[in-house]
């Protein structure tokens, strides 16, 4: 019998791990997956997200692993550009974009330091419910066939945008985005990337993320209807080609990517928070476009508002009311609908939003 279970040791999960262990609770973390394994990101940390890293003792790992710290934000509107400055906020004053293999190793050897054990290459099939319905856990298979299954006080679903844990517990869906975004990416070398570049042409954008062993993660989103088929490599191309214009030659000397990864979009979603014995967090409760980079921050976010709350309700509340803004703003923006004047500003009110999400998490 453990205090929780949490399905999914990647951000969201190892990050709850590792703070509901350090309050001193029996925490197993169980994951399909193998430890260190890749997994599609965009990589790149908003201020909230590197301050918690920082709080939680966990940054330096991140910066010892040669992640770049990134000082300025460069935004490409075709016409003009805008370059802004990481202002030093909270302690803040760099932002990074670790590979997932850095990220999610780095959390999950924090958490087992906590005290928390995880346990890799198990699929969660269901959750386990005491006699008055209430979630009281899960089970499912190992790697090997065995069947498993763990018992908990609370059971938390980590476990992303398709959620056993979400399914099972039944989980409404409070909010749905009409925007929809696909994405192609890769990592180039010698692009001589470092800082933060969005590009944004009507109907497409880019970004140039500069990350771990000297390579920059770019990729070139459209609104998923759009995504062409057939030869992606000529899709992925065409589409940065239109929308950064090649970025001065420089695409031209770099050495392009051997493979690419695709996102190939889906809307927004809110989930209903929690419920007895279950809740969730990261993208198994709230999923925002990709294009907002901003999934990541918001998995550590609710993974501090759980371990800080006093109660699932509290934490339903204030994940709720700083998604709000948020959500909305993303969603216009995954939508692909804007004018160039329009885009800036809705990408203004949204770094307003993750300066206030900012102030939330450090207060």
């Amino acid at each position: 019998m453990h205090d929780v279970v949490i399905v999914g040791a990647r951000v969201a999960g190892a990050a709850t791990a590792l703070l509901l262990a350090r309050r001193g609770l029996r925490v197993l973390v169980v994951d399909r997956d193998r430890y260190g394994a890749d997994t599609l990101s965009t990589h790149a940390l908003m201020r909230g997200g590197v301050f918690l890293l920082s709080r939680w003792g966990v940054l330096d790992r991140i910066v010892e692993a040669g992640t770049p710290p990134i000082r300025e934000t460069h935004f490409d509107f075709g016409a003009d550009a805008v370059t802004v400055g990481i202002k030093p906020a909270h302690g803040v004053d760099a932002l990074y974009a670790p590979r997932r293999t850095v990220l999610d190793r780095a959390l999950a050897d924090a958490a087992m330091a906590a005290g928390a054990e995880i346990r890799y290459g198990v699929r969660v099939t269901g959750l386990l419910r005491d006699e008055s319905g209430r979630v009281a856990g899960v089970h499912g298979r190992d790697r090997a066939g065995a069947a498993f299954t763990a018992r908990a006080r609370l059971t938390v679903g980590a476990d992303g945008t398709k959620s056993i844990v979400a399914r099972e517990a039944g989980a409404g869906t409070l909010r749905t985005g009409a925007g929809c975004g696909a994405v192609v990416y890769g990592y180039w070398s010698e692009l001589g990337a470092d800082r933060y570049e969005w590009f944004y042409r009507p109907g497409h954008s880019a970004g140039f993320i500069p990350t771990n062993a000297g390579e920059a993660c770019v990729f070139a989103g459209v609104p998923a209807s759009h995504l062409p088929r057939g030869d992606l490599r000529a899709t992925y191309d065409r589409l940065l080609a239109v929308t950064t214009d090649g970025a001065g030659g420089r695409l031209a000397r770099a050495r392009p990517p051997g493979r690419l990864h695709t996102w190939i979009g889906r809307p927004g979603y809110v989930r209903q928070a929690h419920g007895p014995g279950w809740v969730l967090v990261g993208d198994a409760g709230s999923f925002l476009d990709p294009l907002s980079t901003h999934g990541i921050t918001d998995a550590l976010r609710d993974a501090e508002t759980l371990a800080r709350s006093a109660s699932l309700d509290e934490f339903a509340t204030t994940r709720n009311r700083v998604i709000g803004t948020t959500f909305d703003v993303v969603d216009r923006v995954a939508a692909y609908g804007w004018d160039l004047p329009r885009l800036r500003t809705d990408l203004l009110e949204l770094s307003r939003a993750m300066s206030a999400e900012l102030d939330l998490v450090a207060s």
